[in-house]
């Protein structure tokens, strides 16, 4: 199966380094590039990527805008990873809340760049846990009673303990000793319950509500 790519910045360099690094996999594939986020929610419709590179930072309309767009203009929006240039950057939390899945640095190395599209378009691993866990105890706020209201039950609430460590499904399954559609349900039932797209949205919502915090 090939993973369809839309790639989103304004400098054309890196739109050139990103294509040679992608369509040089036989399971990834470019579909298109766009060089400011007013063009990514069109695109989208047309090409049906399953993931958009977003650089986080462009003139008009910029990566967190965008993201937020093409999640409201579509049912079944394609995953987002933002692009960026430092990752202790308020701008890649604000992205991430708004509903990217993950983060990767430009000057990260092309099999960096390979594995993150291919886990965040697998969508059953978070992304560098350990950075999202440095954004949230530097910029993330408090979420309230988030995940009371959530009302998750016992083992509901240990995934999701396991799911901010960036555990896997099938090391999920390891952990607890169930099989692994036994967690694909609990994930689905977490995701749900707190009404998040996906595991990186469901565990920010952990750390903001301090059911997890980022000091571990």
């Amino acid at each position: 199966m090939t993973i369809g790519v839309l790639i989103v910045d304004d400098d054309e360099l890196i739109r050139v380094g990103l294509r040679a690094i992608i369509d040089a996999q036989p399971d990834l594939r470019v579909l298109g590039e766009a060089a400011d986020g007013a063009e990514v929610p069109p695109l989208v419709a047309r090409l049906r990527p399953a993931v958009v590179l977003m650089d986080v930072r462009m003139p008009g309309i910029d990566g967190i805008q965008a993201t937020r767009q093409l999640l409201a203009a579509s049912a079944d929006p394609p995953r987002v990873l933002v692009v960026t240039t430092f990752a202790n950057d308020e701008y890649v939390y604000d992205a991430l809340r708004a509903g990217a899945s993950g983060f990767l640095l430009k000057r990260a190395r092309p099999a960096e760049v390979v594995e993150a599209v291919r886990v965040v378009a697998a969508g059953e691993s978070l992304l560098f846990p350990a950075a999202i866990r440095r954004l949230v105890g530097a910029y993330g706020g408090r979420g309230g009673d988030r995940l009371r209201a959530a009302r998750l039950t016992d083992r509901e609430a240990e995934v999701l303990r396991l799911m901010a460590t960036g555990l896997s499904n099938p090391e999920i399954a390891a952990q607890l000793v169930v099989g692994v559609e036994t967690v694909k349900t609990h994930v689905g039932n977490v995701l749900a319950k707190l009404g998040v797209r996906d595991r990186t949205q469901a565990v920010i919502a952990a750390y903001e509500s301090g059911f997890v915090t980022p000091a571990g």
